[in-house]
């Protein structure tokens, strides 16, 4: 049975996300905490699967960016799921360095992204741990073929949003070939135009450089679209 743990001061907020949770997988157990020092105590003692929490509880405007350190320094590796009102613009990014694996901000979602990405977590946690006793060899994209998610590079997990990982697994699954604007539509939600998979693949490329700063796997294919190149087969640059 999968444990999570939310972490909303607003209670109305918190119940809501706990009934949409149960909604999408009614064996869940679901712990609420409304406080930075219940939350942090819980983590401590708790094994959760997954963490849901908000930046601002109360009038401590980042207390959710300390339960997140805690997270990481407890090296338990459990994957958090911020829902804030804090403006993505600024926070996503935040939360990435902080090794967050994805963000929501409230009232630019409906009830199902947060369902698809709170199920696509899970997922995600299920398979990682068959995924870490496998490392790849040298310098080869490791990705779960049934799940498209928990991709490892040079045996390190890749920091990648969802919508992220779904457009890596699209490219690695095809590569050597391009594969158009029009098909990566197909994989994400939101935002289908050009400018917004450019943005996607330029956070792809971000997050593989913080691993190797070497990386230049993914070629831009003017007017077309993306590809995503096999050393092998000549078609590095």
């Amino acid at each position: 049975m999968f444990k999570v743990a939310i972490v909303e001061d607003d209670l109305p907020t918190s119940q809501q996300l706990k009934d949409w949770i149960l909604s999408a997988r009614p064996g869940i157990q679901v712990e609420q905490w409304f406080t930075r020092d219940d939350a942090e105590a819980a983590i401590a003692r708790e094994a959760y699967d997954l963490v849901v929490l908000d930046i601002e509880l109360g009038r401590e405007r980042h207390a959710g960016v300390a339960i997140i350190n805690a997270i990481n320094k407890g090296r338990r590796g459990t994957p958090v799921l911020v829902v804030s009102a804090m403006p993505a613009t600024i926070y996503r990014s935040i939360m990435k360095a902080l090794d967050a694996w994805d963000y929501l901000q409230k009232t630019t979602f409906e009830e199902s992204d947060f369902i698809d990405t709170f199920l696509e977590i899970l997922r995600a946690t299920r398979s990682q741990d068959e995924a870490e006793t496998a490392p790849p060899r040298g310098d080869e994209l490791s990705i779960d073929p049934l799940r498209q998610s928990t991709p490892l590079w040079q045996g390190q997990r890749v920091n990648l949003p969802l919508t992220a990982q779904r457009i890596l697994a699209t490219l690695y699954q095809q590569r050597g070939q391009v594969v158009s604007y029009e098909d990566l539509f197909l994989v994400v939600k939101s935002g289908r135009n050009r400018d917004n998979i450019r943005k996607h693949i330029s956070t792809i490329r971000e997050a593989f450089r913080e691993l190797d700063e070497d990386f230049d796997r993914i070629e831009n294919i003017p007017m077309r679209g993306f590809r995503w190149s096999d050393p092998l087969a000549g078609g590095r640059k």
